[in-house]
């Protein structure tokens, strides 16, 4: 994993680079709408290391995208834009076993319900740090 300034989103595809988009992620296999990117609220690894005392970077979480001020799960269903990119949400992204077993740490308890979005991507575009996220009309 690793932390980039901006990032081409691909319908159908994914995020360039990505190892789910080249298919080589561990549960590529399952590929579908659901799976071309994930959102990870930054509040909610915040509130893990509060509650938990389980410290988990953007990184760590494995997700596509950290978000800070959006209540992602409100978002299920419809669609948004990120900066000049247009997703809809498919479903919630809850946390597996799998996360600790890489990652070392027991954060599964502190992520149940906050384990962020997963979504299909719209339309081409770039999605850069600092993009804002915005909920649009279908």
């Amino acid at each position: 994993m690793q932390d980039v300034a901006e990032v081409r989103a691909l319908p159908g595809k994914g995020l360039e680079g990505d190892r789910y988009a080249e298919r080589k992620g561990t549960y590529s296999s399952h590929h579908g709408p659901d799976r071309e990117i994930t959102l990870l609220e930054e509040e909610a690894l915040e509130a893990l290391q509060r509650d938990y005392e389980h410290v988990l970077t953007g990184a760590e979480s494995r997700r596509n995208l950290i978000t800070r001020g959006a209540a992602l799960n409100h978002l299920v269903g419809r669609t948004f834009m990120v900066g000049e990119v247009k997703l809809r949400a498919i479903r919630l992204c809850d946390p597996c076993h799998y996360l600790e077993r890489l990652t070392g740490k027991a954060v599964f308890q502190g992520l149940i319900h906050r384990g962020g979005l997963r979504a299909q991507i719209l339309t081409e575009g770039i999605i850069r740090q600092g993009d804002e996220l915005a909920e649009v009309e279908d």
